[in-house]
């Protein structure tokens, strides 16, 4: 095993590609400057590899230039640089929350918009996944990209199929004044949501094939494949955005053309926690009135088996009835008899002999 340069500490994983991606520097860049592969460098910043020997110095000793160069974006270049993963430590629940609130929204807002193509719809999403991660911040204070954590549900709000249903978003909003922001933005409402993610992850975003492949629940071939797709039909509709490059910028341009901004930190924690509050409320009375049905029924249920009546049925084996026929002459004889005999009186009664 090779051995790490104490003198030099190298930052976690995802800290050296933040610091990497904040500069700028592609993945050949940093591996022509140190003198290793580009697929020794991957490995070291996704935990698949332990930096040592000359080549591991000179990449702790970039890392620490890097890390006290001041950032200075190129121009046109919008995109936020990810906060590291030490930045929520040493602070509060409610600061650590704001802080990463005020980091991502605006940037979360932008990227909500090019999925969805609504403003106001937008910002619900994103405000409506902050409330999640305040209602499970121990969880998402533990992860290991909250930001990431925020980013997946406010996609899932944005792409929700059931938003058609809400009256208020049934009709759209005015599309974006410039005619070719309206034409890219059409032309990215037009692709299958799946795609739609994909392609905002990657060009807009600048996540790399594997974390997008990760974060939309795919295979890297499959989010490949979505990429390739996505980028196609966008460059059928409009052949200048077939150069990635030029697609990123554009991409980018479109989310800042418009200013979406959110409610606040504190608000979105208060409406968080009434929601919290209304739901942990219908959960109990909904319990207290499956409780109180049941012992309903146990008091005015039978204690005891009580057989049920059976139905009627016709009895068989009775003769039919014969109908009326000539009398014989012994049945005359006892005919005349009983009409000559008295009506009433105990001989009616008393059987007389012989």
């Amino acid at each position: 095993m090779t051995k790490q340069n104490s003198a030099s500490p190298l930052p976690p994983p995802k800290e050296r590609r933040r610091l990497r991606e904040s500069r700028s520097l592609t993945l050949d860049q940093v591996a022509e400057r140190i003198g290793v592969s580009r697929t020794t460098l991957h490995a070291w910043e996704s935990s698949r590899g332990l930096p040592g020997g000359a080549e591991g110095e000179a990449y702790a000793r970039l890392l620490a230039a890097l890390a006290l160069t001041p950032l200075t974006p190129p121009a046109g270049d919008r995109r936020r640089v990810p906060a590291p993963a030490c930045a929520l430590e040493n602070l509060t629940p409610t600061q650590a929350f704001d802080a990463l609130y005020v980091f991502c929204t605006p940037a979360l807002v932008r990227q909500a918009y090019l999925l969805c193509g609504s403003r106001e719809l937008a910002r619900e999403a994103v405000e409506r996944a902050f409330q999640l991660a305040w209602q499970r911040w121990p969880v998402v204070a533990r992860d290991r990209d909250p930001a990431g954590w925020v980013r997946a549900v406010a996609y899932d709000c944005a792409l929700s199929p059931w938003h058609r249903f809400r009256p208020r978003h049934r009709y759209p909003e005015p599309p974006p004044a410039d005619p070719a922001d309206r034409a890219l933005l059409h032309a990215l409402l037009e692709l299958p949501p799946s795609y739609r993610r994909t392609l905002v992850l990657y060009d807009g975003v600048g996540l790399d094939l594997p974390e997008t492949a990760a974060e939309t629940e795919a295979s890297t071939p499959a989010a490949a494949n979505r990429l390739t797709h996505a980028r196609e039909a966008v460059a059928a509709r409009i052949p200048e955005l077939a150069d990635p490059a030029e697609l990123h910028r554009r991409l980018l341009e479109l989310a800042s053309a418009d200013r979406l901004r959110a409610a606040g930190p504190s608000l979105v924690r208060t409406v968080g926690e009434r929601r919290n509050v209304f739901w942990t409320r219908t959960a109990i009375a909904f319990t207290v009135t499956i409780i109180g049905a049941t012992t309903l029924t146990l008091r005015t249920a039978p204690t005891h088996y009580e057989p049920p009546i059976a139905p009627a049925q016709a009895v068989q084996g009775v003769p039919l009835r014969a109908a009326a026929g000539p009398l014989s002459h012994d049945e005359q004889t006892l005919r005349t008899k009983l009409r000559r005999s008295e009506s009433s009186g105990p001989e009616r009664v008393r059987p007389l002999a012989g």
